[in-house]
């Protein structure tokens, strides 16, 4: 036993560090760089912006981190779920003595698990109400400046502009954009974005946007499903059109958008109308209109003249005035004589009430009167005066009776106390000097 415990402890005792580092350098000789296949588990970004997930299958779970430079390059956001392809190498992390691969490149497990991962995105975002058509925005008619986002080269451009110049030029302002590929999904968002934010009148503001791409598989129009574009469309507030690929192609952002429209060439054809065709139209509506109010203005003049018809002749009108003022004219010309002698009459009556005789008599009568009247309020003003003389005596009388002064010439005094105030209690004569007035004086006494 006791030779057993000396065998044992001659061996070599490795510290854990350097068991670990050890163990640490086998794994990274022999996994370099491997490609490994599962579903993710336990996705979760720290606020460092590193990825932390677990990779698994049926039978067993590898640990996975993913840096922050790295993740900023998917060519997709990685959810819960999703079957993914990664490349990288194997590591350990002695701090939780165990192994895990760090990522490089992620993508997705072929065209199903992007399949399951776009149905899932689309549920999310129709269930927050991004698609509901209540929120799609009527096109303009003729808009003035049409904003474009694609890429600035290729035939998707020239077709738009191709189209839109054969149908009805208008101003197009075009925001270059990558549409596949690391950064694309943000800048279309910010493209939609922008031109939603514009201000002034340098350059204009679009009346309408397109946002274009060609036709491709499913990953080359990936971005076009990520979310951020996805919720650019839906707050959108300038009228958008997406043409995106072909017409059996189909992106998130057509759920989203106001109108889709199944080609770039087609977004054209829905943007503007035909202007040969609208000139037509016009021209048409103009012949039609000056047709209408010429068939209105010669119904009106017949109309003038059938009740122009039922009017006398101007002549007879004036004829009939003519005769009227004849005959006033020829009764006035009678009657001004006899108004002149019914005012002659009516002067001479007067005159006559004017002599100086009459005037005397009745200056005369009328002194009588004022004489009489006089009298008869001398008379009354004497009444007057003496009933009020008599009301006064009475008042005097009573007056004299409430005098005070009278009372104490019949024996009677008033009792004031030191402080002046009149006793007219015994209970409230207290000892002391009271003053007694008489109707002849006041005397001090001792109470």
């Amino acid at each position: 036993m006791q030779e057993a415990l000396a065998t044992s402890h001659n061996q070599f005792a490795y510290s854990v560090s350097e068991i670990s580092n050890a163990l640490k350098r086998v794994v990274e000789d022999n996994f370099g760089h491997v490609r490994v296949r599962g579903e993710i588990s336990g996705w979760k970004v720290a606020a460092s912006g590193h990825a932390y997930l677990k990779l698994k299958d049926d039978n067993a779970v590898i640990d996975a981190v993913c840096w922050k430079g790295v993740l900023g390059k998917m060519p997709f956001k990685p959810e819960d779920g999703i079957e993914v392809t990664c490349s990288g190498k194997l590591t350990t992390y002695p701090g939780r003595s165990n192994y895990q691969l760090v990522i490089d490149y992620m993508e997705p497990a072929g065209v199903g698990a992007l399949m399951a991962l776009l149905e899932k995105r689309k549920k999310q975002l129709a269930a927050e109400g991004l698609f509901d058509p209540a929120r799609k925005q009527q096109l303009p008619f003729m808009p003035k400046v049409i904003g474009v986002v694609t890429s600035p080269t290729g035939a998707v451009i020239r077709d738009i502009l191709h189209r839109l110049r054969d149908r009805f030029p208008v101003h197009v302002l075009v925001w270059p954009v990558l549409v596949q590929g690391d950064g694309a999904a943000a800048q279309i968002a910010n493209a939609i974005n922008g031109f939603n934010n514009m201000a002034g009148s340098v350059p204009p503001k679009p009346d309408l946007i397109i946002v274009a791409r060609g036709g491709g598989s499913l990953e080359d129009l990936w971005a076009f499903n990520e979310e951020v574009v996805v919720r650019a469309a839906a707050a959108s507030n300038i009228p958008l059109i997406s043409a995106v690929g072909h017409e059996t192609d189909t992106t998130l952002i057509d759920y989203a958008s106001d109108v889709r429209a199944p080609t770039p060439t087609a977004a054209a054809e829905i943007a503007v109308p035909v202007r040969e065709e609208w000139l037509a139209t016009i021209m048409e509506e103009g012949r039609r209109h000056i047709l209408g109010m010429t068939r209105y203005l010669q119904q009106r003049g017949d109309a003038v003249t059938g009740l122009a018809r039922g009017l006398p002749q101007p002549a007879q009108v004036l004829e009939m005035a003519a005769q009227k003022l004849d005959d006033r004219a020829e009764r006035l010309h009678a009657a001004l004589p006899a108004s002149l002698n019914i005012r002659a009459q009516q002067l001479q009556v007067a005159s006559a009430k004017l002599q100086p005789r009459n005037l005397l008599t009745n200056l005369q009568r009328h002194v009588k009167d004022v004489a009489s009247l006089n009298e008869r309020a001398g008379r009354m003003m004497q009444r007057v005066v003496e009933d009020k003389n008599r009301k006064l005596e009475s008042l005097t009388q009573v007056m004299q009776s409430l005098n005070p002064t009278r009372v104490l010439e019949r024996g009677f005094a008033l009792v004031r106390g030191a402080d002046g105030r009149l006793i007219t209690r015994a209970a409230a004569l207290q000892q002391g000097d009271v003053t007694l007035v008489f109707a002849d004086g006041e005397k001090k006494v001792k109470a």
